[in-house]
């Protein structure tokens, strides 16, 4: 394993707050950077982002993702998915139960009636070996066994977050293999704002966006799709010119 410096980091972490052990495995600070200065700070628990230092137009340096500035805070955040890796299955299943191939599973449940994110032990919770291979790579694995959380199958999983010298994009890349008929659905739970976190940092109303969709898919009073799929069109949902977000999130809607 390749040590970076963690030392003098654009975001001001301090590599020492990062170092704890977790159910006998070591947590620590893993700082990113690439040819142009930009830089990234993650954590071996949960694979969560700590920060992402970018240039404005200007030149000036920010973070533009809510962080933490201590393991302390990345395990008991008020928002347990904060910018970590969400396995084994992103978003709500229905009272925490599916079917494959004929057999019923069921999961633990951890939001209403539903299983969220995979479970309150899920990705987000689990210390994950790590090796940093180069200044601008890091890559994590994370074995989920048989029956965690209800999930069939060994899930061996590989997940890798680098930063592009040329595109200053921050690339996330997921590999999964297993030995059993399962379901999974990776993704990262980042939460963003564009303006960069400041004190106090800005909220995102006066962020403009665009979303490229002619329809939405509604969901219930448990945030479970209702299977029927909308046009966006003369609802607030309507974003395919660009509007400000503050613009619509407090209308009388019922999806809002």
């Amino acid at each position: 394993m390749m040590n970076t410096p963690t030392e003098n980091n654009l975001s001001g972490l301090d590599r020492n707050k990062f170092q704890k052990n977790i159910n006998s495995k070591k947590t620590d600070l893993f700082i990113l950077k690439n040819a142009q200065g930009m830089e990234v700070a993650v954590t071996n628990y949960g694979c969560a982002i700590l920060s992402i230092m970018v240039p404005d137009k200007a030149g000036k340096y920010a973070n533009v993702v809510l962080g933490h500035d201590s393991i302390e805070h990345v395990v008991n955040s008020p928002e347990p998915f904060l910018n970590t890796t969400i396995g084994r299955y992103g978003n709500r299943i229905a009272k925490g139960k599916f079917t494959l191939y004929g057999e019923e599973h069921q999961l633990t449940i951890n939001n209403g009636p539903n299983s969220l994110h995979g479970g309150p032990t899920g990705f987000h919770t689990r210390v994950w070996d790590a090796v940093q291979p180069d200044q601008s790579t890091v890559i994590f694995n994370y074995t989920s066994v048989d029956g965690e959380e209800g999930f069939p199958g060994n899930l061996k999983v590989e997940m890798t977050y680098r930063l592009e010298d040329e595109t200053n994009a921050l690339v996330i890349e997921y590999r999964a293999t297993t030995d059993k008929a399962t379901i999974v659905n990776l993704t990262n739970h980042a939460f963003f704002n564009l303006a960069g976190i400041a004190t106090p940092s800005p909220t995102v109303l006066n962020h403009i966006i665009t979303i490229n969709a002619d329809f939405y898919v509604p969901i219930d009073e448990v945030s479970i799709p209702t299977g029927e799929i909308l046009k966006v069109e003369d609802t607030p949902m309507d974003f395919r010119t660009p509007h400000a977000i503050g613009e619509r999130i407090d209308g009388k809607f019922g999806q809002l």
